[in-house]
């Protein structure tokens, strides 16, 4: 787990880490959080709000990221479309079969090349490959599996999927609320973070009892 320093900024560490999380956790814009940290006597711009999490949020990210236990092998993959600076995009995503998010991955382009990268990056993220992996009725996905060698079991069908359509909610909610993205660098920056903060405070209701 890599060490964040908050030398040489006015404001302590909690409260820089709790705008990041609260712009990252909800559906948030800069000013609103801005508007909360000032009715709990806080003054700090939203320009500011934005500098911290462009500069701590990436190693925030990361040391949530490396406390995660071990996805399921059950894997869920879909993509759909977002706009970035005018321009059509592709969110790729991945999630296994309990909501956790493996990857998201903005790209131009929605063929074998694209599905290529984004089990490739899942591959050598988690470092396994999985039992069973389950799609839309997108050509590309058989194509890649094949040109990857991948051995597990191909599930095709759009109500089989529902795992990984809604999960694109969350961000798709945080796109209204940002009128867009201004760039797919800030639309991959966001997806990035945002996926580990997800996973983190994400509650399986249905894995839990009224016991537990």
């Amino acid at each position: 787990m890599s060490s964040l320093s908050y030398a040489r900024h006015q404001f302590p560490p909690a409260i820089i880490q709790h705008a990041i999380g609260l712009y990252l956790r909800f559906t948030l814009s800069y000013r609103d959080v801005e508007e909360l940290l000032a009715e709990r006597g806080v003054e700090v711009s939203y320009e500011t709000v934005r500098r911290w999490v462009l500069k701590f949020g990436p190693a925030i990210a990361g040391n949530l990221l490396r406390l995660r236990p071990k996805p399921s092998p059950r894997w869920h993959l879909d993509e759909v479309v977002i706009r970035a600076s005018g321009k059509l995009m592709y969110l790729w995503r991945a999630v296994d079969d309990e909501g956790e998010v493996l990857e998201a991955l903005v790209q131009r382009r929605r063929d074998k090349a694209a599905a290529r990268k984004l089990m490739r990056k899942l591959l050598k993220k988690h470092g396994f490959a999985p039992t069973q992996v389950t799609t839309d009725k997108l050509r590309s996905y058989g194509a890649a599996f094949r040109q990857l060698s991948l051995s597990a079991h191909h599930e095709q069908g759009r109500r089989t999927n529902n795992r990984a359509e809604v999960s694109h909610q969350p961000v798709r909610r945080r796109e209204r609320k940002m009128q867009r993205f201004k760039s797919a660098g800030s639309a991959q920056r966001f997806v990035s973070l945002h996926a580990a903060v997800y996973n983190t405070f994400n509650l399986q209701r249905h894995l839990v009892s009224r016991h537990t």
